[in-house]
């Protein structure tokens, strides 16, 4: 049994890993300030003798005897991280520096949840990690672009200066079951437009392309990383390679939901990406073969049962 400590534990992502990690055997200690996450993510995990919840903002520091570290303390979405810009700045590199310090005093393992976010709006086409992005350090998206590239920075500086046992892995566009209903992400947007019968918004064309990873794929690559030797670092791009444009994907979750919503199409955000899509073979090199095993189909049609329910409570 580990100790591991998630930051964020109750969001989204979080959420799902802490469920994975108690599924092994481990202790968890779940630490949220609620800001994007949900008591309800992890409620029925409250009764779990090895799971504890923690309220508390990453900001401050933290002290507890742990073995790993997973920091995804972080809003993620646009709505949500440009709410309060400064303090999303101060998550990310504060948040970094608080981790960083107490794996160094516990001697634990750390891993970094970075973002597809820290390429900005590429000019190579797909994604490499040894790609140094192309981002707009005073833009509306830059408290969170630049927060993760920092917090890249203060990783690697960690690992070469005080020889902490790090990983980095960037994460693509990732979906799925308990994604906040409102926090303006394309796929949950989608969704619930389409289960509510209002228009599909559309920023500028829909030619614009992501490439869209189901969470389940997504953390079973983040407990491979954390397994792999100490000399290997990362960072890693975890996303599924297949690619879709804006108007394929509301046009496949019309057709999924049955929904009579109309296209509507609106003014392209400010630094909004064009296209991004994960080059993924140095995680497959890395993590003993990982490649996303989830179709977009597979994947949509648990989100949308999953909106369903929540919609029509």
């Amino acid at each position: 049994m580990k100790r591991i400590l998630i930051t964020g534990g109750a969001g989204f992502i979080g959420s799902h890993l802490c469920e994975r990690l108690l599924k092994e055997g481990n202790d968890v200690i779940c630490l949220d300030n609620y800001f994007t996450g949900s008591k309800d993510n992890v409620r029925h995990l409250l009764d779990n003798h090895n799971f504890e919840l923690v309220r508390h903002d990453l900001i401050e520091p933290y002290y507890a005897e742990v073995d790993e570290i997973y920091n995804l303390a972080c809003p993620a979405s646009p709505v949500h991280y440009q709410y309060n810009p400064i303090k999303t700045t101060k998550t990310s590199v504060m948040g970094a520096i608080n981790m960083l310090g107490l794996a160094k005093r516990t001697r634990a393992k750390i891993l970094q949840a970075s973002t597809s976010e820290v390429y900005g709006d590429p000019a190579e086409h797909p994604q490499r990690e040894d790609y140094w992005g192309n981002v707009n350090p005073i833009g509306v998206r830059s408290c969170y672009d630049e927060g993760k590239r920092c917090a890249e920075t203060l990783f690697m500086d960690y690992y070469r200066q005080n020889r902490v046992r790090i990983k980095i892995i960037r994460i693509f566009n990732t979906y799925g079951p308990r994604m906040h209903p409102n926090d303006g992400r394309v796929v949950s947007n989608f969704i619930v437009q389409a289960l509510q019968g209002k228009d599909i918004t559309i920023y500028g064309d829909g030619s614009q392309s992501r490439s869209f990873q189901y969470v389940d794929d997504l953390i079973e690559a983040m407990v491979r990383m954390m397994d792999t030797p100490d000399d290997f670092t990362g960072p890693v791009n975890i996303g599924n390679p297949g690619e879709f444009t804006m108007l394929e994907l509301a046009e496949k979750i019309l057709h999924m939901t049955g929904s009579r919503s109309k296209l509507q199409f609106l003014p392209l955000p400010a630094d909004d990406p064009k296209q991004r899509r994960p080059d993924i073979t140095l995680a497959s090199e890395r993590l003993g073969g990982w490649r996303p095993v989830v179709t977009l189909d597979e994947g949509l049609e648990k989100t949308i049962e999953y909106f369903r329910r929540i919609i029509e409570k």
